[in-house]
């Protein structure tokens, strides 16, 4: 599950050490905006070396390097990539499938050349441009690296030559062409973080707009951010209750040899017994297949 990724600045030790401590389902180690551009190096050196000896737990690793328009991101590549417990690098600034296919090249030179099989790095596309939102069903199938593809913020909102409001109406629109791209193109849909940090209400209802809109999860500046973003994400008993049945009806349909199965006075098809299957994977009561 991705439902949250935290960000953790790649020239903070403490913070690199304690990260998979907290809780989330992903961690972003950050080589870019959390990086002054003097320290660039000293963090690279610095998230090699966690990711070299580090502890993750279950989290699922990924590292934000620096764009491809700057002078940085080969050397980001270079330092990360070989390790194990690297799963994917987080790319920022994708306006296009030239960006995504720029990377993947870089990637599989690396692979290549540590005998990691090639393909194994995944990329998490930052769409953090007006272009970029738009050419969000390329980018996210531009190479099967692709696991996700991400909205910007405080970028995002710039580039529209606008603000980010407390409502974030100004993000709308982008966030529902990104989901509409991603399910396209068979990759997660991941939400831009929340900013305010101590703004409780707020953060729950922006998780929940956003799961209605169809994303997977939402990625994150603060610890204390992830409980309530899991507990939005997570299924309700309700939901659970009512998938067991989806579910249950829809086996015993099969082994009658029936193709419709009614559950609850309700005609429940495939799709439907799909998200039931879904929710129960969630909820850890379903095995991935």
């Amino acid at each position: 599950m991705r439902r949250t990724m935290l960000y953790l600045p790649g020239n903070n030790p403490n913070m690199l050490t304690r990260g998979y401590l907290f809780g989330s389902d992903g961690l972003v180690l950050d080589l870019e905006d959390a990086v002054a551009m003097a320290e660039k190096d000293t963090a690279r050196i610095l998230v090699r070396h966690f990711l070299k000896q580090g502890e993750f737990g279950s989290c699922e690793v990924t590292v934000r390097i620096n764009g491809v328009d700057t002078e940085y991101w080969k050397d980001d590549l270079a330092a990360v990539v070989p390790f194990p417990a690297l799963q994917g690098i987080r790319a920022p600034k994708v306006d296009d499938a030239a960006t995504v296919k720029i990377i993947d090249e870089e990637l599989s030179i690396i692979e290549d050349k540590n005998g990691i099989p090639v393909g194994r790095t995944k990329i998490f596309c930052l769409l953090e441009t007006a272009k970029g939102i738009w050419n969000a069903f390329d980018i996210a199938s531009a190479s099967p690296r692709v696991a996700a593809i991400i909205p910007g913020g405080e970028d995002l909102t710039a580039d529209l030559k606008t603000s980010r409001s407390k409502e974030g109406t100004e993000l709308d629109w982008a966030r529902r062409m990104l989901v509409f791209a991603a399910r396209a193109a068979g990759v997660d849909p991941i939400d831009t973080v929340f900013p305010r940090v101590t703004d409780d209400a707020g953060l729950r209802k922006e998780t929940e707009f956003i799961k209605q809109l169809g994303f997977e999860g939402k990625s994150v500046i603060h610890p204390n951010q992830i409980p309530i973003i899991h507990d939005v994400f997570n299924p309700t008993e309700q939901e659970i209750e009512k998938a067991l049945k989806i579910v249950a009806a829809a086996k015993e349909a099969a082994e009658r040899g029936q193709g419709a199965v009614s559950v609850d006075g309700r005609m429940v098809d495939i799709p439907v017994v799909k998200r039931a299957e879904y929710t129960l994977l969630k909820a850890g009561l379903l095995e991935v297949k």
